[in-house]
């Protein structure tokens, strides 16, 4: 039984992270135009919806959203990301180097900047909304 637990306990080490395994690599993101529910949104240039949508985004890279709608201009806000202090003080604890390593190398570092930024709200550590105001759109 001992030895069933200790390879247990090595094969996660080599294969995972508290970051991949608490977040993983992407989260999904809630995309809500506030008050416009005609508004085309774009992520990272895409066209994902209108009004509101839902996706699924990498950690590690900020998420630029743009909202069209006819007859105004384009809104365009990014969001930033930002580091995952206690995850990485987990991941050093409970697996070393090896965790810290896979968890830089997937982006499971990250998360979208919720504390300093109002219009991001954080759901869960895998789920987040973004709310995109369009004031200069009637």
């Amino acid at each position: 039984m001992k030895t069933k637990i200790l390879s247990f306990i090595i094969l996660c080490s080599v294969c995972s992270s508290c970051g991949v395994m608490f977040g993983g690599s992407k989260f999904s993101g809630s995309i809500i135009a506030k008050d416009h529910p005609d508004a085309q949104i774009y992520v990272n240039g895409n066209n994902i919806g209108r009004g509101a949508a839902i996706g699924l985004y990498p950690r590690n890279q900020p998420l630029t959203v743009e909202l069209r709608q006819e007859g105004c201009a384009n809104k365009t806000e990014t969001f930033n990301n930002t580091f995952r202090a206690g995850n990485f003080i987990l991941s050093l604890i409970s697996w070393g180097l090896v965790g810290i390593l896979i968890d830089i190398g997937t982006g499971a570092s990250y998360k979208p900047d919720h504390l300093h930024n109002p219009s991001v709200e954080q759901m869960s550590v895998k789920n987040f909304t973004f709310n995109v105001a369009y004031p200069d759109c009637n």
